[in-house]
């Protein structure tokens, strides 16, 4: 028990001094970081820097993404509670857990097989019922369950896959890290008249794999 408080501890420190500081404002997005246990997302010998300012190593030279940068993208959403949100790259399933904390309803997609099924095992101990992982490319998305209410992608193509803004209700946003060596964050915002982008900061994520690696 006396673990778990710290851990809270730390987690309200992470969100008072990485994530509110820094102009992440929602109080939703802060609420659901505040919630989300974090350390349960990351190897047991990760725990102890669980609520550091950094990305994680979890496995497959793939990351647990830094904490601002979660917080920053949940925000750029701009999605709330009964909104249908689909993600691309679910990793350790924390990106996941954020949003389904906001009160979405959450299809996310990993090309691991090993990482999707442990971010499923770890999802359902928490009790996150509005999640639905699934394994595979998520270049294509999932037009079973189109149109969306967001898109956010935690994996680098160079390109912005058509099928995601494809899927993308009108007068919703796709977040994504955009870019090779050299990668910027950017918000996409569908209209009627075609797709309006924003550069948000500079970024580093691991590259999207599968079908983004070729040329659309």
């Amino acid at each position: 028990m006396d673990r778990e408080r710290e851990f809270e501890r730390q987690r309200r420190e992470m969100v008072d001094c990485q994530i509110a500081r820094r102009g992440v404002r929602s109080a939703a997005v802060l609420d659901a970081l505040r919630a989300v246990p974090r350390h349960c997302f990351v190897p047991d010998s990760m725990r102890t820097e669980a609520y550091a300012d950094t990305p994680l190593p979890i496995g497959y030279e793939q990351t647990i993404s830094q904490p601002y940068i979660v917080g920053l993208m949940s925000e750029l959403l701009g999605v709330g509670a009964g909104d249908k949100v689909l993600e691309i790259g679910t990793g350790s399933g924390y990106q996941a857990a954020i949003l389904a904390e906001m009160g979405c309803e959450v299809f996310t997609i990993e090309i691991i097989p090993e990482l999707a099924r442990r971010a499923r095992d770890t999802l359902a101990r928490l009790g996150y019922r509005n999640v639905h992982v699934s394994e595979g490319d998520g270049y294509g998305g999932l037009p079973d369950q189109a149109p969306f209410d967001g898109i956010l992608l935690t994996a680098a193509p160079d390109h912005i896959p058509s099928a995601l803004t494809e899927q993308l209700k009108v007068g919703k946003r796709l977040v994504l890290p955009l870019g090779k060596s050299e990668q910027d964050l950017y918000v996409i915002e569908k209209r009627s008249d075609g797709l309006d982008q924003r550069l948000v900061i500079p970024v580093r994520f691991v590259p999207m794999t599968g079908r983004a690696e070729f040329p659309p």
